[in-house]
């Protein structure tokens, strides 16, 4: 076996070995993407403005439906051990669901942390730091994004409906952009090749979404927290 054969085996073992290791789940994020048809992608976008500038106007209800979802995952996963996935879910969901609601400033606080985790993670992506230490990047920001929102609680507020919205915004419109022919083949290259891009394409927006809220906010005399 010649010397070229080897480093051959020993590139092709590596780069198996990194596909293993992936973290970031690009793949299932450009399936969700490709997954909308037009109609939903649409939807989506329109939707997306409303919970990216209007966010703080529903608040109560963005954070009551995000954690009876978290909820219904965590029932799903314990009823799962049980072989009652379907039971474990539902009763997931109401449980987390009924708790949000006393305890909505909690909640909303802790949905600020996970934003603030999510945008620091996404930013140890674009710089290309490996991926099996992401959860350091994430980690910086979980404890910022708590500590401010739970001392600024609008912050808070504003932070995760800002990133909410800026998911489904970026999501309908790049699958908008997948449908268009001349710019599937760019979609696809961008998402998979160049870390920097879905970090940025969500930061822009939620920044964005963040200054158009404040400023919502300061005019709007009948909001209170």
């Amino acid at each position: 076996m010649d010397h070229i054969t080897i480093l051959a085996q020993v590139a092709e073992t590596a780069s198996n070995t990194h596909t293993e290791t992936q973290i970031v789940p690009v793949d299932i994020i450009y399936e969700q993407i490709t997954s909308l048809s037009w109609l939903q992608a649409i939807l989506a976008v329109s939707f997306g403005v409303v919970y990216l500038l209007y966010g703080w106007r529903i608040f109560k209800v963005l954070t009551i439906i995000s954690f009876a979802l978290l909820g219904m995952y965590i029932g799903m996963w314990i009823g799962g051990q049980f072989n009652r996935v379907f039971l474990g879910g539902i009763l997931g969901l109401v449980v987390l669901a009924i708790l949000s609601v006393p305890l909505i400033r909690w909640a909303v606080s802790v949905l600020g942390a996970v934003a603030g985790g999510i945008l620091t993670a996404g930013l140890w992506y674009a710089c290309k730091l490996p991926e099996q230490y992401i959860w350091a990047g994430g980690l910086v920001g979980v404890v910022a994004g708590g500590m401010i929102s739970f001392i600024v609680f609008k912050i808070a507020v504003m932070l995760f409906s800002s990133l909410g919205g800026s998911m489904i915004v970026v999501t309908g419109i790049l699958a908008l952009l997948h449908h268009y022919e001349v710019t599937t083949a760019y979609v696809n290259d961008f998402v998979h090749n160049y870390n920097w891009f879905l970090p940025l394409a969500l930061l822009i927006p939620t920044a964005v979404g963040m200054i158009v809220q404040n400023k919502l906010i300061k005019n709007a005399s009948d909001w209170s927290i």
